[in-house]
């Protein structure tokens, strides 16, 4: 028999897990080997802090010695193959799934290995310039191998999340994100288990081919018949496209080629970063902070101001502020954290919701002549990196605002010390930010600032922009088959075809993708 308990401890008893176990095991009459910790989150609504905890304890028979079952990866040694154009999540998650139907993914990336990407990434604050193909947008893991690994996702009904996390843990990744209401892994350990998965396709007859950029694809009488690369190869099979949100030469193949697309709408703003230790406080209701037994404080701010909402994103408690620029003429911010979260600062995007009807009003003051069509929210994203790069001195130096002297309308005489490691350089961004956005920021942190006491102050820097919160195009697929809408065997695929937002929705539409694309592939047979 299996019974299960919720549990509300301080956060020192939930630091001690035998503890825990001892107690129940006293209280419930089971053995204490015979109790295991399901499900863990953190109660920080009211001054005391609390830990629930969902308890499974087995009464008159063994648990299971392994935390998870193990998934089966088969030789696919001379079965049909399907070409995989991205090593992000939905690229890996769909070649792993292939091989689980026992067929050949063959994937495709065109940036470097995660390790030798590191490299590059590292060259960035010293240089001011950014690798076109090898960056933080660019390379294997996609764009959440090096910006923080953050696994909570809302996309339940999708597909099974705990599929998707256990996938990770088989692959080394702690299993502690089994547990964690918020899982995360953590730039410092994702590459390790980014490179297993590679491991795994490789060793069950896979291939991937790295520093190899998609040109075109191969299409014959409305069917995609494979890809063609840079290296000159071509590889022949459906083609599952999963290349991310940032390949904008991606989209320009697209839609000048007919295949169809459409705009879709975004969020921008900035990246906002506070000491952590502030935000402890705040959020843990205590001016001593976390203590010695709380995680880095995490936070969720949502509003709506003037029709759109405006919200935190993408929140790194302990974290960094990263350059996530891919190509010339941009400065781009992201925010990524280690395992421990353990930095000075803790940072979060905080972005306002944009819909394609909104860079048609003239009204708002939108440089944005150019007859974009479907790829006009690219085109605004283009600009206002633009204009970023421009205010930064055309490098990868970010422009900043104190918090409170963006909401006063004040240029910042000096800057707090910061995560972002290219630096940073006093502007107004209250003055060149689109006012439909730099307004509604303004009226959002005001709110916030209401909300939670501390919130809205000087300690806090803005740091332009961030722009690259989800695709700006939809690459338009039939709702059952996952197909493009015209092209049959083109399966575009996670956050960059517009159908994702974040690593495990995205691993998820992999999944989901590469099911569908088996069909295509065994019919051939």
């Amino acid at each position: 028999m299996v019974n299960e308990y919720q549990l509300r401890v301080t956060p020192e008893t939930a630091a001690d897990e035998g503890r825990i176990k001892a107690c129940i095991a006293e209280e419930k009459g089971v053995r204490p080997d015979a109790i295991r910790i399901m499900k863990r989150s953190i109660d920080a609504r009211q001054r005391t802090i609390y830990v629930n905890l969902t308890v499974r304890a087995y009464v008159g028979e063994q648990p299971a010695e392994e935390t998870f079952a193990p998934i089966h990866y088969p030789s696919v040694e001379g079965k049909p193959q399907v070409v995989i154009v991205g090593a992000g999540p939905g690229g890996l998650f769909a070649a792993l799934k292939l091989i689980e139907l026992g067929l050949r993914p063959i994937v495709v990336e065109r940036g470097k290995d995660v390790h030798s990407r590191k490299r590059d990434l590292a060259q960035i604050p010293r240089t001011q310039t950014v690798d076109p193909e090898s960056n933080y947008s660019f390379g294997e893991g996609g764009a959440g191998a090096y910006s923080d690994g953050k696994l909570y996702t809302r996309s339940k009904k999708r597909g099974d999340v705990e599929k998707i996390l256990r996938v990770f843990c088989q692959h080394g990744a702690s299993t502690d994100i089994l547990i964690d209401a918020h899982p995360h892994i953590g730039t410092d350990k994702l590459p390790r288990v980014i490179e297993a998965m590679r491991n795994t396709i490789l060793h069950c007859g896979g291939e991937v081919h790295f520093q190899t950029r998609m040109e075109e694809l191969v299409i014959d009488k409305n069917q995609a018949r494979g890809i063609r690369t840079n290296t000159g190869r071509e590889f022949e099979g459906p083609v599952i496209l999963a290349t991310g949100h940032s390949a904008r030469d991606v989209y320009r193949w697209l839609d000048a080629n007919g295949v169809e697309t459409e705009a879709k709408g975004i969020a921008v703003g900035v990246r906002l970063e506070h000491p952590a230790e502030l935000i402890d406080r705040i959020q843990y209701h205590n001016s001593q902070g976390r203590g010695r037994w709380l995680p880095a404080a995490e936070y969720s701010f949502v509003t709506q101001v003037d029709g759109r909402g405006v919200y935190s994103f993408c929140m790194c408690p302990g974290g960094f502020v990263v350059p996530a620029a891919n190509g010339p003429q941009q400065v781009v911010v992201n925010g990524m954290s280690p395992s421990n979260r353990g930095s000075r600062w803790s940072n979060s995007g905080m972005v306002v919701e944009i819909r394609p009807e909104d860079l048609r009003d003239k009204a708002l003051g939108i440089n944005n002549e150019a007859p974009c069509g479907a790829l006009e929210m690219m085109c605004f994203q283009e600009e206002l990196e633009r204009v970023c790069w421009l205010q930064a001195g055309r490098a990868q130096i970010a422009p900043a605002q104190r918090m409170a002297d963006f909401v006063n309308h004040r240029l910042s005489a000096d800057l707090p010390p910061s995560s972002y490691a290219p630096g940073l350089i006093a502007s107004p961004l209250h003055f060149w930010l689109p006012p439909f956005i730099g307004k509604r920021l303004e009226q959002g942190f005001r709110q916030f600032g209401r909300s939670a006491h501390g919130f809205l102050t000087n300690e806090a820097v803005l740091i332009g922009v961030e722009t690259r919160t989800s695709a700006p195009v939809r690459i338009v697929r039939d709702k059952e088959t996952l197909q493009h809408i015209r092209i049959k065997g083109l399966f575009p695929c996670g956050e960059g075809a517009g159908y994702a937002g974040g690593i495990v929705s995205a691993a998820i539409d992999g999944e989901r993708c590469a099911e569908k694309a088996a069909v295509i592939a065994n019919s051939k047979l």
